[in-house]
């Protein structure tokens, strides 16, 4: 089994020291999916729902989260982040999330489109539970990462 690069010798945890890494371009693309009701995904698409522009507050929630992840995740570098970009996609089954984030940094940015498309998908169930009681956050994972 490979050494798990958070814990010490002692098997306490640590945050992982990355000052010798070379500074690099990384980006990482995660996505996931609101499961819901077609009324749910069409009154989303006519923007009839009574909270408002879900999609825009999702878009917004999911770039702040990116933005405050080594506030939520405790053993995450803080990152200055170049770019995030969050896309929403209506299907039949739901609301589909992509997260691609990019920075110049010494660490990944996987950590960040994860967190993005999460706190994203939170919004559209919190904005839509008044009117879908049966809808399921799921697949949420990581696409790809790329190093530069």
């Amino acid at each position: 089994m490979a050494e798990f690069s958070h814990l010490d010798a002692d098997g306490r945890a640590r945050m992982v020291d990355v000052g010798h890494k070379p500074v690099q371009a990384r980006t990482a693309l995660a996505e996931g999916m609101v499961h819901c009701a077609p009324a749910t995904v069409a009154a989303l698409r006519d923007r009839t729902l009574p909270k408002g522009d879900v999609l825009t507050v999702a878009k917004i929630a999911g770039i702040q989260a990116a933005k405050r992840t080594d506030e939520l995740i405790p053993l995450c570098h803080s990152l200055p982040l170049d770019g995030v970009e969050m896309r929403f996609t209506l299907r039949e089954a739901g609301v589909f999330i992509e997260a691609e984030v990019r920075t110049q940094a010494r660490t990944g940015v996987e950590m960040e489109a994860l967190t993005a498309v999460c706190v994203a998908a939170l919004t559209v169930y919190d904005m839509c539970k008044a009117v879908d009681k049966g809808m399921v956050i799921g697949d949420v994972r990581l696409v790809r990462k790329i190093k530069e």
